[in-house]
């Protein structure tokens, strides 16, 4: 994430331009470290294991604050047992860990097509050991070689898939990309929506920009946020994971002590307003508006809700569409229950159902790939 040039400069005194204008003129400054990225390239060609070869797909897949909570055993042969990585849990703003369950689910939908590209059929089981708890295990995946089988297309869009979390470029959503998504989608269980007209966006949009200055304005939610900043390139190099500032902009905020977690957690400062701005004009610049939801809300709907996710997320890619997820609004602890009810209400979501997923659909430059930590940092066994 990078600040405007123009927030940037509108904000700073006089002495701290200078230092911004500096910055600003070496690009590349405190740009993204190669080793953090460097999972996008996929299972180095000495890899011989095929687990280990899916696996550095399926670390791809999309996530609550980029935490990567996958833990896997490979100490059984032919089989991937999959937790959830209890260090790694949105507490706050995740209470039950249905945002967690859901990413879990991402990575078995990736994990599954890059084993099939690999010629090997992966056998899913869920909760192999009964209701899940963070002792247990979310999935135990078997590897069953099969050559022959059917590449799924959207595979290859796995390492150009980009969370885009600036500002969408001033042009509506193509009718046609449109019908495409809603087509795609082949979950009668977990049906999507997708809203475009200016009225209905712009009462979606008021929502969620509630749901973000609810969370800002909770003390501990939004502290769970910053907790995962990552601040320049030699903090993402170090954790490879969370939530990535970048930039010169942020370099010279940083050398002149503006940009740091307690500014951030600082109502007024640059580093709160700047934060709050950007976020705002990610949802200024939305024209359309998709959800997910579920008539309940088991562990085995939420991890499907994933699977169905990543899918959608992957068929948005092939076609050129960028999307975020705004969870902001769909949080189950008690300061957001009245927001989160009028979600429901505004998505038509039934009583007693579950809105999964909320994200914005639009247009934008590629991002660049977010860090992951490398594989053997997941291995439990």
């Amino acid at each position: 994430m990078a600040l405007s040039r123009k927030t940037f400069l509108r904000v700073l005194g006089g002495g701290i331009v200078v230092a911004a204008g500096a910055a600003v003129a070496v690009p590349r400054l405190d740009a993204m470290p190669a080793m953090a990225v460097e999972g996008w390239r996929g299972p180095g060609p000495d890899e011989t294991d095929p687990r280990r070869r899916a696996l550095a797909w399926a670390l791809l897949a999309p996530n609550p604050h980029n935490l990567q909570s996958w833990a896997v055993d490979l100490s059984q042969p032919d089989t991937i047992v999959l937790f959830v990585d209890s260090r790694r849990l949105l507490p706050q703003t995740d209470p039950f860990s249905r945002q967690i369950l859901i990413g879990h689910g991402c990575f078995l939908e990736i994990l599954t097509m890059a084993a099939a590209a690999d010629g090997h059929r992966a056998e899913v089981t869920l909760f192999p050991e009964g209701t899940w708890t963070l002792d247990k295990p979310v999935a135990r995946v078997t590897f069953v070689k099969q050559p022959g089988l059917a590449i799924d297309p959207l595979f290859a869009e796995v390492p150009r898939r980009r969370t885009a979390k600036a500002s969408f470029e001033a042009r509506a959503l193509d009718p046609a990309h449109k019908a495409a998504l809603l087509a795609g989608h082949a979950v009668p269980a977990l049906p999507l929506a997708i809203a475009d007209d200016a009225v209905e966006v712009d009462r979606l949009r008021a929502l969620a920009i509630a749901g973000s200055e609810m969370e800002m304005n909770t003390r501990r939610t939004h502290k769970e946020s910053i907790d995962v900043v990552r601040i320049g390139s030699a903090e993402i190099a170090t954790h490879r994971d969370g939530i990535s500032l970048k930039g010169p902009m942020i370099w010279a905020l940083r050398q002149v002590g503006a940009m740091t977690p307690a500014k951030a957690m600082t109502p007024g400062t640059l580093a709160w307003n700047g934060g709050r701005d950007y976020v705002m004009a990610g949802y200024a610049s939305a024209r359309a508006f998709g959800w997910i939801a579920s008539a309940d809300n088991a562990r085995s709907t939420q991890v499907a809700t994933g699977r169905a996710f990543v899918r959608l997320q992957l068929a948005a890619t092939a076609l050129g569409v960028a999307l975020q997820p705004h969870s902001q609004t769909l949080p189950e602890y008690p300061e957001m229950a009245e927001l989160r009810r009028a979600m429901h209400r505004q998505t038509g979501t039934p009583e007693g159902a579950t809105l999964q997923m909320f994200f914005r659909l639009g247009y934008a430059g590629d991002p660049g790939p977010s860090p992951r930590r490398a594989l053997r940092s997941f291995m439990t066994a």
